[in-house]
Parts: structure tokens; C-alpha cells; sequence
């Protein structure tokens, strides 16, 4: 089992999903610290320089630039340590699977298999002969994001064994909270010193992102009115029938479920409350600025109306920005895709400039001005447990970074 795989499969038996109903702590649930510490304790015995972890469960360090190297600006490699809500996320049994065509069966549970089936990914094709690490079909794989740490630890390893191989500083940053829109907002950009940054938090290998969604979250919450059924007639108001209402409102076709490629959409993702109060959040997505703005305006006005006809009060609209798109903020450092895109290349993989339906830390660090386009993991369907990553995507990856933190080595 090569290095790659077998941190791969360590670390995401360590349990480290987010929790979005702790979203005002950071991390957001104790496992993540379990997930940083371990990290620390690796990075270190790497020979890493400036290992720290904090209380917030952000993981820092540097690796020394090679020899001759020294001059050249730090680079950053991020990764996050967490893992999605959507699933089962806990008590991961990862294991290798021979895959020799066919439906890819992750696992069995209660007896029926859960699979794969070309026609889900056709990328299947690609992988007769391979092994396969999936989860057994109960859980989440945690691709997303671990594959990344592991191949960023893996790059660090090769390179320390190396010493010949070329690289500037390198600035390391595994960060808690990605899933629930944390992510890197309380990365201290300053003190991390990189000049410029890569995210490696992608899917199938070969896709670049340098642009994402716009995003952000409402959060409505409706105020009803509570008499005894018996005498309520004009006078009640059902905070569960007017959440109804107010989703039925928003634009159906513009669901995650019938949008693709540069689409935004409303996702409502929680439900909660009774009778008396209630309260619906929508994710809310777009590629396009003044479309974005549109998409929020619009449960302004579902909101507005529904006042009117409820009484003022009734229904709030509550946004919380999340990541913007960070495609505008390349002008005049295009160098970093064409990098990126070489490094593909030279490992034998074609590259595809996607534009990412969903966020990656990059987005915040970008806004932040530590511009980070993002890399891809070779992972595919995460959130599901179904998600799987062929063993040899994770080290064409350590490969591709290798290559990648060259060419940085040259710049001064």
C-alpha cells in the first residue's frame, strides 16, 4: 500500500464531521480537534518548521524551500479536516476494492449491496484493474476532504525524502468547518505568509476550478399567531401552513434537483418548529453577481408579500453571506491556472477547467487576498455512501503536486 493510501485510510477512520447546529463554535464538534492534533503530531515528525495548532483547530506549518529555492515566494496548500452533515460521517471502515468492471459495489448492507453503476459515472470504465477505496455502503468515504490532506502529507514526505526536488517554502494549512461555510475565515493570512495558495479539495482528476459560487443562507423564520383551534376562524396563523406558503413561492424549477453547469438555485435544506413558530433555511447559489443578488432579493419579496397579507412581522428574512465567486480576482496572476494546468499535463492526466458548482476554501481566502484556485482530489460522489477514490488517483495526485510546487520554485 503506497504512502497516500494508507494515511488516507487511517485519517478518515478519525471522526471529524462538522455539525451545522454548532455553527457558532468553531470547530464544531470535538472530533475535529482529535483530526488537528493528529495532523500536528505528523507534521512535526515530517521535520515540518512552525507547527501550530490551535484552539480553534486550524493546523499550520512550513516546509523549508529546497536548496537554491530559498528566494522564491511561499506557496500555500489547504485542505479541510471536516467532513459533510448530508450523511452518515462517523465510524468510517474504509476498504480496497479490485474493481473489475461492472457495477462498483461499495458495500452490503442488510443484505442488498450498495453500488455504483456505470451509468451513475461513467468514469467507471476508466478504473477496470484498479483498486478502489470505498466505505462499506453506511457511512461517507470523507474524500471530501481527507484525500486532499493525505495527498498534501504525502507531498510533504516525498519532499523531505528528497531533498533534491525542487520547491519554494511551502505553507501548510488544514482547516476545520469547510461544510458549514467556516472553512479558513479565521486562517491568520499574515501569519501564514504564503504569497499565493492551492486549494486540493476537487472531485475527478484532471478538473481545475478557479470559479464557484456565490453563496450564502437565509434563514426564514415565520411568526404565527396561536388561538384554540376552536375559536380560530380569522384569527390564527399556522406558522407551518405559511412555511408551506412561502416555499411554494420560490421558484420550483429552480431547485438543485432541475439546474446544472453555470445555473444558480434555492435549496431549502431545514425545516423545523410547530404551530406557533417556524423556521425554513435555503442555501442559496449563483455564478452571477447581479443574479445572485436577485435570488436573495426574491425571498425579500416572498417575504414582504406574505406580510402584507399576515401582518408585518409575520415572516423574517435573515441572510448570512457564505463565499463569492472568485474568478474576477485572477486578472493579472493567470500564471496560477496555467501552473496548474501544465502540472496535469505532465502526469498524463488532461485537464478541464470546471466551474465548480459549490465552494472551497479557496473562495474565502481569495476575497481575502490570498488568491487559491483549487486543485482536484480524484474523488467521486461525495456526500453520498456511495463516494469512492480509485487508490491510483490519490497518488497521481501527490505526482501533479510535486510538479505543481516545482515550477514556483523558479519564481523570485
Amino acid at each position: 500500500m503506497s504512502d497516500v493510501v494508507e494515511r488516507f485510510m487511517r485519517y478518515v477512520q478519525v471522526d471529524s464531521q462538522s455539525d451545522p447546529r454548532n455553527e457558532e463554535q468553531t470547530p464544531s464538534t470535538p472530533g475535529q480537534h482529535d483530526m488537528a492534533r493528529l495532523l500536528g503530531e505528523e507534521l512535526r515528525a515530517l521535520g515540518c518548521e512552525d507547527v501550530v495548532v490551535d484552539e480553534h483547530a486550524y493546523v499550520t506549518a512550513s516546509v523549508p524551500a529546497s536548496k537554491g529555492c530559498e528566494q522564491a515566494p511561499a506557496l500555500g496548500l489547504c485542505a479541510h479536516i471536516d467532513s459533510a452533515p448530508d450523511a452518515p460521517g462517523f465510524g468510517v471502515k474504509p476498504h480496497l476494492v479490485h474493481y473489475e468492471g461492472g457495477d462498483l459495489v461499495v458495500g452490503v448492507v442488510d443484505g442488498k449491496p450498495v453500488s455504483v453503476s456505470p451509468d451513475l459515472v461513467p468514469d467507471l470504465a476508466q478504473f477496470v484493474g484498479q483498486d478502489i477505496v470505498c466505505s462499506d455502503g453506511t457511512t461517507l468515504l470523507l474524500a471530501d476532504d481527507k484525500a486532499g490532506v493525505a495527498e498534501i502529507c504525502s507531498l510533504v514526505a516525498r519532499l523531505q525524502a528528497n531533498p533534491a526536488l525542487p520547491h519554494p517554502t511551502l505553507k501548510i494549512a488544514f482547516v476545520p468547518d469547510e461544510e458549514i461555510g467556516h472553512g479558513a475565515e479565521l486562517l491568520d493570512l499574515e501569519r501564514f505568509g504564503a504569497r499565493w495558495c492551492y486549494t486540493v479539495d476537487g472531485e475527478a482528476l484532471g478538473e481545475f476550478n478557479y470559479e464557484c459560487f456565490s453563496a450564502c443562507q437565509a434563514d426564514v423564520i415565520i411568526h404565527g399567531v396561536m388561538v384554540h383551534p376552536g375559536s380560530a376562524k380569522d384569527i390564527m396563523v399556522n406558522a407551518i401552513t405559511l412555511a408551506g406558503e412561502f416555499d411554494a413561492l420560490v421558484p420550483a424549477h429552480e431547485r438543485p434537483e432541475h439546474t446544472e453547469g453555470r445555473e444558480g438555485f434555492y435549496h431549502p435544506i431545514s425545516i423545523s418548529g410547530s404551530a406557533r413558530e417556524a423556521q425554513l433555511s435555503y442555501i442559496v447559489r449563483d455564478f452571477d453577481t447581479a443574479s445572485f443578488e436577485r435570488r436573495q432579493q426574491t425571498l425579500r419579496d416572498i417575504a414582504a408579500f406574505l406580510n402584507a397579507r399576515y401582518g408585518e412581522g409575520t415572516v423574517e428574512v435573515r441572510i448570512r453571506q457564505q463565499y463569492r465567486n472568485m474568478a474576477e480576482h485572477f486578472e493579472g496572476i493567470e500564471f496560477l491556472i496555467d501552473y496548474a494546468l501544465e502540472a496535469n499535463r505532465e502526469v498524463g492526466i488532461e485537464p478541464r477547467i470546471v466551474a465548480v458548482r459549490g465552494g472551497t476554501d479557496g473562495a474565502q481566502l481569495t476575497f481575502r487576498g490570498l488568491p487559491c484556485p483549487n486543485i482536484a482530489t480524484g474523488g467521486y460522489l461525495c456526500h453520498s455512501i456511495r463516494e469512492f477514490i480509485p487508490a491510483p488517483s490519490l497518488e497521481i495526485t501527490v505526482d501533479l503536486l510535486e510538479h505543481l510546487v516545482a515550477k514556483f520554485a523558479r519564481l523570485s
